[in-house]
């Protein structure tokens, strides 16, 4: 939880508009449709996100957020 809150704040620095449009769109995010978002690919659309915010939401450590780490930060964080 305490990671998801980290995330939370990051993103918090991003604009809810902007956030809204994309990022609750895991398919966007997931620009290489390979199944996962690197930070690479949060950093582009996602430009203020650091390492040690993309790392909160990788819940399983793999260097990667899957779709399902995705999900699970949306849902304790619902857009407006």
């Amino acid at each position: 939880m305490t990671k998801i809150l980290a995330l939370a704040a990051a993103f918090a620095l991003v604009s809810t508009a902007a956030f809204a449009q994309v990022a609750s769109d895991y398919a966007t995010v997931d620009a290489d449709a390979s199944g996962d978002v690197t930070l690479a690919e949060a950093n582009t659309l996602w430009p203020d996100l650091t390492a040690e915010a993309y790392a909160a939401a990788d819940t399983n450590g793999d260097a990667k957020v899957d779709q399902a780490e995705y999900e699970a930060f949306l849902a304790a964080n619902p857009l407006p």
